[in-house]
């Protein structure tokens, strides 16, 4: 026998009022959290619609019709086509631009934070601690503050409108080398290091044979984080880059947005053909890519997010 059936009768019952009232406790708690889960992603995913399908209708459909109505699929071609008549189809250079910007950031934002992270945790160099204190307080410094002295910088090595200052600049990664020293910290044993050592492995050795193959997941997450910090980034770019043709797709949209009567009056009449749909495709241009990345990374998202949370 239970020692909940020996006691009387009147304390069975309070037990079962207790048992229930935490019960309807967790349902209503998992309730709240569902809706408001499906209230963000309403909020999110509303907006992603409406901006995919405006480009396949007309500046009057987009005013008269249902936000979320479908026009036609040759909306597209037709806005592609319009948004070449814009300063000789600069548009498309745009969308090179940020293509090859983005992935040589991510490149190499992703190899120096690895690196750096695995050089605080296992190297024998000396002032390991500074270096990752320093680390911490970079982290905390906003970066609006560092424009002036990023622009000095750059503007100092003579590469101000050249992509290589925006591309250099925006490699430094900071989280991304803290993110690494906890990854190699917490998962790889500092017993496997010794061992290499003991083997005689240097450490460039012990990093390109035993951390870096066990480090799939670390790079996945610094990726994914440097693409989405840097795809739409426009402040540091809108700084270094005085000239058009070097602009990125959030730059020159936001450059779209103030050269043509659509959406700024006060440019006045022009002959060039952007509408609200010619604006939608670009602002698709630059906000589809970012979701196509999460939608394709999320497991091994998960996966590096979960690294070294669970140790035997």
């Amino acid at each position: 026998m239970t020692i909940t059936s020996m006691l009387p009768s009147k304390e069975k019952r309070a037990a079962k009022k207790r048992r229930s009232s935490i019960r309807q406790d967790k349902r209503w708690a998992n309730n709240l959290v569902n809706g408001w889960l499906i209230f963000f992603a309403i909020c999110c995913v509303v907006p992603m619609i409406w901006l995919i399908l405006a480009p396949t209708k007309t500046d009057g459909q987009l005013s008269n019709q249902n936000p979320l109505a479908f026009g036609k699929l040759s909306g597209y071609v037709k806005a592609w086509k319009n948004l070449q008549f814009f300063d000789d189809g600069v548009i498309g250079r745009w969308a090179i631009n940020s293509i090859w910007y983005t992935a040589a950031i991510v490149l190499i934002a992703t190899v120096t934070a690895s690196l750096a992270g695995f050089v605080i945790t296992a190297s024998n160099i000396r002032f390991k601690k500074a270096f990752l204190i320093s680390t911490l307080i970079t982290m905390l410094v906003p970066p609006v503050a560092l424009v002036i002295p990023m622009f000095v910088l750059v503007n100092s090595i003579h590469l101000l409108d050249n992509p290589w200052g925006v591309i250099l600049v925006s490699s430094l990664y900071p989280f991304g080398a803290f993110l690494s020293y906890i990854y190699y910290s917490t998962t790889i044993p500092k017993e496997l290091y010794e061992s290499a050592r003991l083997d005689g492995c240097n450490d460039f050795q012990l990093y390109s044979k035993i951390a870096f193959p066990l480090s799939w997941p670390l790079l996945s997450l610094l990726a994914f984080f440097a693409f989405v910090g840097n795809w739409a980034n426009y402040f540091m770019p809108y700084v270094l880059l005085p000239s058009s043709e070097n602009y990125t797709l959030p730059l020159g949209l936001g450059f779209l947005f103030h050269g043509t009567p659509a959406i700024n009056p006060a440019v006045g009449a022009t002959s060039v053909p952007i509408g609200k749909p010619e604006i939608a495709l670009a602002g698709v241009l630059v906000a589809v890519p970012i979701m196509i990345v999460f939608m394709l990374s999320q497991k091994r998202l998960v996966r590096g997010m979960l690294a070294g949370s669970i140790k035997s």
